[in-house]
């Protein structure tokens, strides 16, 4: 049977809403508190646990809910305690969380097991981790004004920092959802 667009679609709900500004808040203070470099040598990929607020809201709500939480987080984050990266820490930004979280939250969708959870993260990691090499390629040289080349050369640092920062957010997702998904369906 075909189901309108209205019982298609989530409601919006104040309660809901409420919820997800209090992960995007979980999220802004987790990545004041917490960020540190990976790599000595490339200082600037620092490590912070932003994205496990976003991951959880993913599975809590759906993919779709996820990417809103990815684009307040980052704008919230590029405006206030990430403001030295700008713009491209704000792209950059979407871009990770978004492949990471539709990824994870479309699988997990699908199948609400913790197989499914595990696939969905394994999956998420990797696509962020594909995704960050190919948007670092394209974005990092017209905004950081270097050429390819030395982008190319960091690209060993570049997809084991994606694969490691998505691989603890996506474990720690997985330790802590089932804990908190309880009060967020409520």
């Amino acid at each position: 049977m075909n189901q309108s667009i209205e019982q298609r679609q989530p409601k919006i709900t104040t309660a809901r809403l409420a919820k997800m500004a209090m992960l995007v808040a979980i999220s802004v203070v987790l990545v004041a508190i917490i960020h540190f470099p990976i790599f000595p040598a490339v200082a600037f990929l620092e490590y912070d646990p932003a994205d496990i607020p976003i991951l959880i809201g993913s599975f809590a709500f759906g993919p779709l809910a996820g990417v809103l939480l990815t684009v307040v987080t980052a704008i919230i984050q590029g405006v206030t305690v990430s403001s030295a990266s700008g713009l491209y820490g704000i792209l950059m930004h979407v871009i990770a969380t978004s492949a990471l979280v539709i990824t994870a939250g479309v699988i997990y969708r699908k199948n609400k097991t913790r197989k499914g959870a595990v696939i969905g993260l394994l999956c998420g990691v990797i696509a962020m981790t594909v995704v960050m090499m190919g948007a670092n390629m394209v974005i990092t040289p017209i905004f950081m004004g270097v050429p390819r080349n030395v982008v190319w050369g960091l690209m060993p640092f570049i997809a084991a920092f994606n694969a490691i920062k998505a691989g603890i957010n996506s474990i720690v997702t997985f330790l802590v959802y089932k804990r908190i998904s309880a009060f967020l369906h409520r």
